[in-house]
C-alpha cells in the first residue's frame, strides 16, 4: 500500500525545473530583468541615475542656501574659500546651484515627457488602428511638425508665452512627440493583424477596448524605450532653452548655470564645465538605462 501511494505521489509530482526552464517558467518581466542585470552598462547607467535623483531630491535640505544669492567673491576657483565646486561671475555657489537645479532641470524633463506620451501614444494609436482618411490625416500632421526644427519651434513657442517651467515642458513637449507617434503607429499595424485582436474583436469588444487592454499593452516594450530617451532628450532641450535665455529666470536649473557664465567661461571655465558635466552624465546614464531596457525588452534580442 505504502509502495503505491509513493509510485502515485512520485507520478503526480511534477519535475524540477533547471535554471534555464524555471527562468522561463519565471514570466517575461523576471527574464528581462535578469537580461538587463547581465548588461553592465545599463546597471552603470542606473545606478549613476539613481545617485543623480536622490542627490537632486535630497540635496536641498542638506543644502537649504538659496542657489541665488552670493556665498563668496566672484570666480573663486574649486577648493578655495570653503566653496568645492566654486563660485560663478556674481559669487554664487556652484555646488549649492547644481543641486538645487536638479530638481527643475528633471522635473521639466519627466512633464515633456509625458506630454511627449500623451500626444504621440493618442496619435499613433488611432493611426495605426484605423484605416482610410483617419490615419492619412494623421500622418499629415505628424509628418508637419516632424519637419520643424525642434529646438527652434521649441524657441519660437516659449517665446510667444511666458518662459516658465510649465510652458518649457510643454514646449518640448510638442517638439519631440512625432517620433513616438510613428513608433506606435508602426506597432499597432504590426499587432493589428494578429489573431488575438481579431478574436476580441469577434466577441464584441470596443474599439476603445481594443485599443487600450488588447493593444496598447503588446505595444508597451519599444514605446518604454522610446520615452526613457526622451528623458534625457528632454533634459538636453531644458538646457539648451536656459542656455539661451529663454528658461525661468526666477528658478534655477542646470542650463540657467551654464548660460548665466557663459560669457566667462575663459574667466570661471567650471561656472560652465561642471554644470555642463553633470548634464552630460544625466543624459549618458538615460541612454544606457534606454540601451538596456532595448535588449531586456525585445524578445528577438534575449538568449533563451
Amino acid at each position: 500500500m505504502d509502495t503505491r501511494s509513493r509510485t502515485d505521489a512520485q507520478a503526480v509530482t511534477p519535475p524540477a525545473l533547471g535554471g534555464e526552464a524555471a527562468a522561463r517558467a519565471a514570466g517575461p518581466f523576471r527574464q528581462a530583468a535578469e537580461m538587463f542585470c547581465k548588461n553592465r552598462a545599463a546597471v552603470l547607467g542606473l545606478a549613476l541615475l539613481c545617485i543623480i535623483v536622490a542627490v537632486s531630491l535630497a540635496g536641498p535640505f542638506f543644502l537649504s542656501a538659496d542657489p541665488f544669492e552670493i556665498a563668496g567673491a566672484p570666480m573663486t576657483p574649486p577648493l578655495e574659500d570653503g566653496h568645492l565646486l566654486g563660485t560663478d561671475y556674481v559669487g554664487r555657489d556652484i555646488l549649492t546651484g547644481i543641486v538645487h537645479g536638479g530638481r527643475a532641470t528633471l522635473a521639466v524633463a519627466l512633464a515633456a515627457t509625458l506630454c511627449n506620451l500623451l500626444i504621440g501614444l493618442s496619435v499613433g494609436a488611432l493611426a495605426g488602428y484605423y484605416q482610410g482618411a483617419p490615419n492619412t490625416l494623421l500622418m499629415k500632421i505628424t509628418e508637419f511638425f516632424q519637419v520643424l526644427p525642434p529646438l527652434l519651434f521649441a524657441m519660437v513657442l516659449v517665446s510667444l508665452f511666458s518662459p516658465s517651467i510649465g510652458m518649457i515642458a510643454v514646449a518640448i513637449g510638442l517638439v519631440t512627440w512625432p517620433s513616438l507617434a510613428r513608433l506606435t503607429r508602426g506597432e499597432f499595424m504590426r499587432i493589428r493583424e494578429l489573431e488575438y485582436v481579431t478574436a476580441a474583436q469577434l466577441i464584441g469588444a470596443g474599439h476603445c477596448r481594443v485599443i487600450t487592454r488588447v493593444m496598447l499593452p503588446n505595444a508597451l516594450p519599444p514605446i518604454i524605450v522610446n520615452a526613457t530617451l526622451n528623458v534625457g532628450s528632454a533634459v538636453l532641450y531644458e538646457a539648451g532653452l536656459s542656455f539661451l535665455g529663454l528658461g525661468d529666470p526666477n528658478v534655477m536649473s542646470w542650463g540657467l548655470l551654464i548660460g548665466a557664465s557663459r560669457d566667462y567661461i575663459f574667466d570661471a571655465w567650471w561656472a560652465v564645465t561642471l554644470p555642463g558635466l553633470v548634464i552630460f552624465l544625466t543624459s549618458l546614464s538615460i541612454c544606457l538605462v534606454g540601451d538596456g531596457l532595448t535588449t531586456a525588452l525585445n524578445p528577438k534580442l534575449r538568449k533563451l
